[in-house]
């Protein structure tokens, strides 16, 4: 008999969404989010059973108004405030690239073949702030195999919506629009990384990136970008966003390394979301099981 190991980020997965509820995507969406609710409605229940290394879980609030998405505004509360009226259907997201199977899928064509789960992961900025949040979608692997890539598949490019009269900030020249990011085969294909469509039992806020975002939980939180509606396969490594508004500041990689300070401030220590007292910040923010990925890679240089 096959026993399958509970791992720490793992909730309750007895919950599958039926194929009773794929009748609409406002729906399904739902459907997806409730097999949480009942688990979630206490907060330290969950953590002490369920969380990320016995922590504490960062209050919804918190979690759906301290928001970097630039799109809706440069403050921490700009984007629940200006991404209120964000419309999210339709929606479709493009396959592309080097793979066998790509296409341009309606949302909910494009999620029907997953089964949801939750996961606890934390999610850490380069600010030096952090959370702990409950989030709900499925392996980004399983949409990779799905694709079938191609050998001269090196990297996966992630591009945001770009529609600046839904998205007002993408009017200025805060960045060079869209948002891309990327991630090397191997780091899309580990199991940690997350494809999201919710987040505490409810469907994904538009200010935390509805309907559809990427979570690396070993990464600074830039590289989970959010609103997603194309995915690529490209054989040389993509220019993200940030690293093109700053290179200097801002690597492709940005494993979360505590002995590389931002130059603007030391990333040593960190703040959770909700409390007063600082943290050191753990090395790949604690998933050691990603440090494998980056054997023989100077993490000073390659941050």
């Amino acid at each position: 008999m096959l026993i399958r190991k509970r791992e720490p980020w793992d909730l309750p997965s007895s919950e599958i969404t039926p194929e009773s509820v794929y009748l609409n995507r406002r729906a399904f969406l739902g459907a997806m989010a409730v097999g949480a609710a009942g688990t979630i409605g206490s907060v330290s229940g969950v953590a002490a059973a369920k969380g990320v290394r016995q922590e504490k879980l960062t209050p919804y609030e918190d979690v759906t108004t301290y928001n970097n998405f630039y799109e809706f505004g440069q403050g921490k509360d700009d984007p629940a405030r200006n991404a209120q009226d964000f419309r999210t259907e339709p929606w479709t997201v493009a396959i592309e690239g080097h793979c066998a199977k790509p296409g341009k899928y309606d949302l909910l064509e494009f999620l029907q073949p997953y089964e949801m789960e939750d996961r606890v992961y934390r999610l850490r900025c380069v600010e030096a702030w952090s959370m702990v949040i409950p989030w709900r979608g499925f392996e980004l692997r399983k949409l990779i195999d799905r694709a079938e890539p191609t050998s001269q598949a090196k990297f996966v490019e992630f591009t945001t919506l770009f529609d600046p009269e839904r998205m007002p900030y993408q009017k200025t020249p805060i960045l060079d629009w869209p948002y891309v990011e990327g991630l090397r085969m191997d780091e899309a294909r580990h199991r940690l990384t997350m494809m999201v469509t919710g987040l505490y039992g409810k469907e994904l806020p538009n200010q935390n990136g509805a309907p559809l975002r990427l979570i690396v939980p070993w990464k600074y939180g830039f590289k989970s970008i959010k609103s997603i509606v194309k995915l690529r396969f490209v054989d040389k490594q993509p220019v993200s966003t940030w690293e093109r508004a700053n290179r200097g500041e801002y690597g492709f990689y940005s494993n979360v390394n505590p002995e590389v300070d931002h130059p603007r401030w030391s990333q040593a220590r960190e703040r959770r979301i909700g409390e007063f007292q600082r943290r050191p910040t753990l090395m790949f923010n604690g998933y050691d099981e990603v440090a494998s990925l980056y054997a023989g890679m100077d993490l000073r240089k390659n941050y």
